[in-house]
């Protein structure tokens, strides 16, 4: 076999290799338009996914520069030679795409194209969207197309494997929505047995307080002071609580700033001292870092809630191209085994699929008065 060939599958290899890495759509699709651009040595490439009203939910570029992209203006509607791609599906080559009937113009600031391949990207009967590329970087007889029949097979190669990681993305998407509903359902009951029992035994108190005012001061002063107890305990409840639903800031700041900020705030909640460190960590990708966030906030309900600890500490450290997550406490601690066999899994069973679910591993380590130590890694990008 020739060199070309050999290299022509490797970059094949290479760019659904790169499709499959990805969980989150928007990454998929970024994904998808560098592989197309970079296999097939175009100018530019974009995908486009319709949404239901003649426009497009999401449209992504590349080879134009964030600015150019800015001043093109607002996405584009499905209309010619985008229309016929979403509706008639199927491919379209050709020499001069402005000097085709279907040509509609475009905008002041956006590039000029020439050459045109495009394809429509199916998940069965479904066109879910299309990509194109344009302006072959190669030099073409006057009047002739710079994309050949080559480049139109291997882009529906791509298109192909493209629409299984555009439809895996979206069910991961979706998957990852029902888990935060249940999440917010177990925060929901959580709220209601921990802060309604606290609040019950509040008003028995303050009830028997104010039966002992007159003849008994001394033990309504007591019952009084149970009050404000159990008054501080509620309000901790609540706090926590509501840190849990607060969604968190991955995007503007970052896995280490938001479980900093989280740390800092159950550290003010309760009367367990929490801390956390940071060391050498690197950015992950979105959902590998979400997987952190996620175990490490179980991971703490747990120390927080149910081993009585007065210290917990997490930390977050660079391994290799990933990362570990640690979170340890000084608790009563308990024997793994003894929990699983009792049908109790503390949030384990939880924080085993998430890290699973990124390609991770999950340790833990926990005895009776010995305290628990969580230990997650996870691989980089």
């Amino acid at each position: 076999m020739s060199q070309g060939p050999r290299s022509g599958l490797a970059a094949v290899s290479s760019a659904l290799l790169a499709m499959s890495r990805h969980l989150e759509v928007r990454d998929v699709l970024k994904t998808i338009v560098a592989s197309a651009r970079e296999l097939l040595d175009a100018q530019y490439a974009a995908l486009g996914v319709p949404d239901d009203h003649g426009g497009f939910a999401q449209f992504v570029v590349d080879g134009v520069s964030d600015a150019q992209w800015k001043a093109i203006g607002p996405l584009p509607r499905q209309h010619g030679i985008l229309a016929a791609m979403l509706h008639e599906a199927t491919p379209e080559r050709l020499a001069d795409v402005r000097k085709d009937p279907r040509f509609e113009g475009w905008p002041s600031a956006h590039p000029d194209l020439v050459d045109f391949l495009g394809l429509p990207i199916r998940d069965g009967d479904e066109v879910i969207g299309a990509l194109f590329l344009a302006n072959k970087n190669c030099k073409k007889p006057e009047g002739s197309c710079g994309f050949t029949e080559e480049d139109e097979e291997l882009l529906s190669i791509l298109a192909q494997h493209a629409a299984i990681a555009l439809t895996n993305a979206r069910l991961y998407e979706r998957s990852r929505e029902l888990t935060i509903a249940e999440e917010r359902s177990r925060l929901a009951h959580e709220l209601h047995d921990a802060v309604s029992q606290k609040l019950f035994s509040l008003r028995l108190t303050a009830q028997a307080a104010a039966a002992l005012v007159d003849r008994d001061p001394s033990r309504a002063k007591g019952e009084l002071h149970q009050v404000a107890v159990l008054a501080a305990e509620a309000a901790d409840e609540l706090r926590a609580a509501v840190v849990e639903l607060r969604p968190a800031a991955l995007d503007e700041d970052g896995l280490t700033a938001t479980l900093r900020t989280q740390v800092q705030v159950l550290d003010r909640a309760h009367t367990a001292r929490v801390t956390f460190a940071a060391h050498n960590f690197r950015a992950l990708p979105a959902a590998q870092e979400e997987a952190v966030l996620r175990v490490a906030q179980e991971a703490l309900h747990n120390a927080l809630r149910h081993s009585g600890a007065a210290h917990v500490d997490v930390t977050l450290d660079r391994r290799g191209s990933g990362a570990v997550l640690r979170v340890t406490d000084d608790g009563s601690g308990f024997e793994p085994k003894a929990v699983r066999r009792a049908g109790r899994h503390l949030g384990l069973v939880s924080m085993r699929d998430r890290t699973s679910g990124v390609g991770g591993t999950l340790t833990v380590e926990s005895a009776p008065g010995k305290g628990t130590t969580i230990e997650m890694e996870v691989p980089g990008g």
